[in-house]
């Protein structure tokens, strides 16, 4: 599975790298050479930032899944222990 940007976040991306070419290395480069450089980061590096970011959801829908039944879980065989209560605070 390949990592790919729509049109308008391609299109901020490449200029964000202009610009940090510009700004960062005082080096001006082309539309093209910084679509090139996109593209490597996206190939060469991009699975390593999409494979963390599954971690992580992963973690915390385990942790959600785990509490689960801290939210729903209903108590069994609770109608004498209630009522038992309810006479005592009369």
């Amino acid at each position: 599975m390949s990592i790919e940007l729509t049109g308008d976040a391609r299109s901020e991306a490449i200029a964000s790298i202009q610009r940090y070419a510009e700004e960062s290395l005082e080096e001006s480069i082309g539309n093209i050479a910084a679509g090139a450089l996109l593209d490597f980061f996206l190939e060469e590096i991009g699975p390593s930032i999409f494979n963390q970011a599954v971690r992580e959801v992963q973690e915390r829908m385990h942790a959600r899944v785990a509490e689960i039944d801290l939210d729903v879980n209903q108590v069994e065989f609770a109608y004498w222990r209630r009522l038992e209560r309810e006479r005592r605070n009369k």
